[in-house]
């Protein structure tokens, strides 16, 4: 039990390890979060990559770009798509891409792994916009800052119900500090502020995200729940949490990280 304990503990650190090496939007996390479905694995909401089988997919600042990835050694670029500028993250979702930008959120069918095809862009103010999926719902973070091109003082969490795809609807907005990177398990949303810390919200009505828990003492640029597990990037290194059902955080370990 203690080796299988370990091992797990070990893949998720070699995980963050390697998506934190990649670089990224901002301070941010960079893992490719594989949600269920034609995807497999787990990371954070702040990836540039993503793998369905055979297939990867890289958003660059500009486009999305498709590489056939059978022969490992050998990856063949199959495809790009040119999405304008100011693209920061992608999250696969069942057979969906979601890519957001500075000014919106993309989504495109990846039924064919292959082949892309745009379905519809979501339009919002100018800002960081990591996103993650669950359901019938997208939520994304809006964060001010130079980075972004943002010249207003608008920070937000946005819930948008994705239940048709090609027809996106924003259905609900909270107010927030310093927005970065979210992570979705089940009824639970947590979203990182920065060097202000860990915000907790119960998503049992996930159109109605409710503050359960502000963790100032956790200071959060990105976040993986997996199985009651959470690790979190912060300004001093990569650390694991265990939480439960009743929401309480025991720290387990720490990657520090200059």
């Amino acid at each position: 039990m203690k080796k299988a304990i370990f091992r797990f503990r070990f893949d998720f650190w070699v995980l963050a390890a390697l998506v934190v090496l990649l670089g990224g939007c901002d301070a941010g996390f960079t893992s490719a979060d594989m949600s269920p479905g034609a995807q497999t694995g787990t990371g954070g909401s702040m990836a540039r990559f993503a793998l369905a089988g055979n297939t990867l997919y890289i958003a660059t600042k500009q486009s999305l770009d498709v590489y056939d990835v059978s022969q490992a050694d050998s990856p063949v670029k199959i495809a790009k798509t040119d999405l304008g500028v100011g693209v920061e993250t992608i999250f696969p979702y069942r057979n969906n891409l979601y890519i957001g930008a500075n000014d919106g959120m993309y989504i495109f069918d990846n039924a064919q792994p292959d082949k892309p095809r745009l379905l519809t862009k979501y339009t919002h103010i100018m800002s960081c916009d990591p996103v993650v999926v669950q359901g019938n719902y997208a939520y994304v973070t809006l964060r001010t800052g130079v980075a972004c091109r943002q010249f207003n003082s608008v920070s937000l969490l946005e819930v948008i119900d994705i239940s048709s795809p090609s027809n996106p609807r924003l259905i609900h907005s909270t107010p927030m500090d310093s927005p970065y990177g979210l992570g979705v398990d089940g009824t639970r949303l947590f979203v990182g502020e920065g060097s202000k810390g860990l915000k907790l919200f119960d998503i049992s009505n996930p159109a109605q995200p409710k503050l359960m828990k502000f963790r100032s003492d956790i200071p959060t640029y990105d976040v993986i729940p997996y199985r009651s597990t959470l690790i979190v990037t912060g300004e001093k290194g990569i650390f694991q949490y265990r939480y439960d059902d009743k929401d309480r955080f025991d720290f387990l370990s720490k990657i520090p990280v200059e």
